[in-house]
């Protein structure tokens, strides 16, 4: 690879890994959060490490002047993006009728409207250029009833896996990655307790994003890392829907 990737959530967790592999592969970055001192850090050790061109784009993505900021950057045709990974996201501890109405509309942005307008957006230039990579950071729990987080990550699987097919005979690849269990700081910041969870579920981050970038160069439209998550996933479609929804009740 060799091209500019864009990273939203890049500070930390899979973000983060992204951008580390990405760099690694000599691609130049776009760099999106909201900390500016966490995005700057991260920078610099990247170009310090790597030697590619980091961009760093702050911006809250439950913003309307944030969003659209990224938006204007996908559409620059001067400095065009090539790879985009919608990545940022968060969990909500509460069950959905006990969150505030706000916390859920919210979350649905971050993890739905503003992943569908950044593609929106990148797609003009990519199917322009007839090439271009986007990967939309789901989960396993989108195989599986269990609240809206999971609703809404089955709508991005969903999403991602017809704009593969209707996209990719026109060069550009749309792919949906859904790990399981990570060892990242989404769990730590729902206040969950790690150690609850079986030591065989958790998935280490660099890993997952070496295996998403295998399956995203082979066109794939779904990346579920590891066999135990691919064996898992398929017992999640097949299995009765009261029994699935009471596995994943355990879990993220």
């Amino acid at each position: 690879m060799d091209d500019r990737a864009m990273i939203t959530g890049a500070t930390a967790g899979l973000g983060a890994e992204f951008a580390e592999q990405l760099a690694a592969l000599g691609n130049s970055l776009i760099l999106v959060a909201r900390d500016a001192a966490r995005l700057e850090e991260k920078a610099a050790g990247l170009r310090s490490r790597f030697g590619v061109s980091v961009e760093v784009l702050v911006a809250d993505l439950h913003d309307d002047d944030g969003v659209r900021r990224v938006l204007d950057r996908l559409r620059d045709s001067g400095e065009p993006v090539s790879i985009l990974v919608n990545n940022a996201g968060y969990g909500l501890p509460k069950s959905f009728e006990a969150n505030p109405l706000g916390d859920e509309l919210n979350h649905a942005a971050i993890h739905l409207t503003v992943p569908l307008a950044l593609s929106h957006a990148a797609l003009e230039g990519m199917l322009a250029r007839g090439s271009g990579r986007i990967v939309n950071v789901a989960s396993v729990a989108g195989f599986t009833p269990r609240g809206t987080y999971g609703a809404l990550k089955a709508a991005m699987i969903n999403f991602s896996t017809w704009a593969n097919f209707a996209y990719r005979r026109r060069g550009v690849t749309v792919m949906a990655l859904c790990p399981g269990f990570v060892h990242t700081e989404f769990h730590q910041r729902m206040g969950m307790d790690k150690g609850a969870v079986p030591r065989w579920m958790w998935l280490n981050a660099a890993e997952v994003v070496r295996d998403a970038l295998k399956d995203l160069s082979a066109g794939k439209a779904v990346s579920i890392p590891s066999l135990r998550y691919k064996v898992l996933a398929f017992i999640a479609r097949n299995a009765p829907s009261s029994l699935v929804a009471s596995l994943a009740a355990r879990g993220r």
